[in-house]
């Protein structure tokens, strides 16, 4: 059985002050034990979060790692290694805002999912199509590349210590969400994908769903069967609203 996870990322959100006050509202919830919950705030912020939540049942992750593992010159970068040693048990690899406008391509990506592994980090590998690609009926194309990219070079072992996240980019920060069905059967597909390669590691693989989700629909769509729980963007930045998704996965 797989536990639900619910995540939430931040984005470039955040000041020291609303930082702390979110994360006041976030300790005083009543949370479903059954349901992993994890935040992921920008990284100037991390430790004040990892500090902050001392003592609670939520995990810290990165939005972003370097593309190596150790220590070096590469200015402006973070790297997995000094996420772990901040208290990072997560980080995002591939969301679609670093693909889209950072230019990040699979390749790029696939070194980032090995660095953030090999910091002992567990990676949230995000996928997902353009509204052109899904009007052109090339969903399960776009995401199969990019789920394959991985595997290719990684092999299906990687995603023993991994979470996928399915994020089609016509939905993130626009109000639209893919109805449970859509959704379900790309999640399907992405364990159909995995299965041809292990059917054990496509049975245990954790399955996120992101793109505007929200207290209102969370429940039908945590209800699918491939959807484990969410990658959630902007309802993540309140409290009682985080709460309210976090309980529906836990039903």
């Amino acid at each position: 059985m797989r536990r639900p996870m619910v995540a939430g990322n931040w984005k470039m959100h955040g000041t020291r002050a609303s930082v702390a006050e979110l994360i006041e509202g976030l300790a005083n919830l009543a949370l479903p034990g059954g349901v992993d919950v994890a935040v992921f705030p920008p990284s100037l912020h991390v430790s004040l979060v990892v500090d902050c939540l001392e003592g609670q049942s939520i995990s810290v992750g990165a939005q972003n790692c370097a593309p190596q593992a150790g220590q070096g010159a590469l200015t402006g970068e973070v790297s997995s290694t000094q996420l772990a040693d901040a208290g990072c048990k997560f980080v995002l690899v591939g969301h679609s805002e670093r693909r889209q406008i950072m230019g990040e391509s699979n390749e790029v990506l696939n070194r980032k999912f090995e660095a953030a592994q090999a910091a002992g980090l567990i990676p949230i590998l995000c996928i997902g199509e353009t509204l052109e690609e899904r009007e052109a009926g090339k969903t399960l194309e776009v995401v199969g590349q990019q789920l394959g990219s991985i595997i290719e070079e990684l092999g299906i072992g990687a995603f023993v210590n991994a979470v996928i996240a399915y994020e089609p980019v016509w939905a993130i920060g626009t109000g639209l969400t893919a109805s449970p069905e859509q959704a379900q059967e790309v999640h399907a597909a992405i364990r159909a994908q995995l299965k041809k390669e292990n059917s054990e590691v496509a049975q245990g693989v954790r399955l996120l769903y992101g793109g505007s989700v929200k207290a209102a629909n969370a429940v039908e769509l945590f209800g699918m069967p491939d959807i484990d729980g969410g990658l959630i963007g902007g309802a993540s930045l309140n409290a009682d609203e985080f709460g309210a998704i976090i309980r529906a996965a836990g039903n």
